[in-house]
């Protein structure tokens, strides 16, 4: 029902979590500029890159959002200025 409430012994885990926020592990190491490029080049080989049609495709359709939105707010915004002007002379 939506009535109900939470109860603190429904989620024991959610008082605890900010505990430990601000603590710094003592185990904790700093990686090295070496380590860092090999992790990165690393990650970007698990990247699935998009073909040229694809990136094409997803390129025409934010443009067309992009220009849509454009398009509505410059009309709102249009309306609203005739408003205003039609108020207030």
């Amino acid at each position: 029902m939506a009535t109900e409430t939470r109860d603190e012994r429904d989620e024991p885990e959610a008082k605890d979590e900010g505990k430990n926020k601000g603590k710094k592990k003592s185990a904790s190491r700093r990686t090295g500029p070496a380590l860092f490029v090999r992790q990165v080049i690393a990650e970007l080989r698990k990247v699935i890159w998009p073909t040229r049609r694809e990136l094409v495709t997803y390129t025409t359709a934010a443009l067309a959002f992009v220009l849509i939105m454009v398009a509505i707010v410059s009309a709102f915004d249009y309306g609203l200025q005739k408003g205003v002007y039609a108020i207030f002379g």
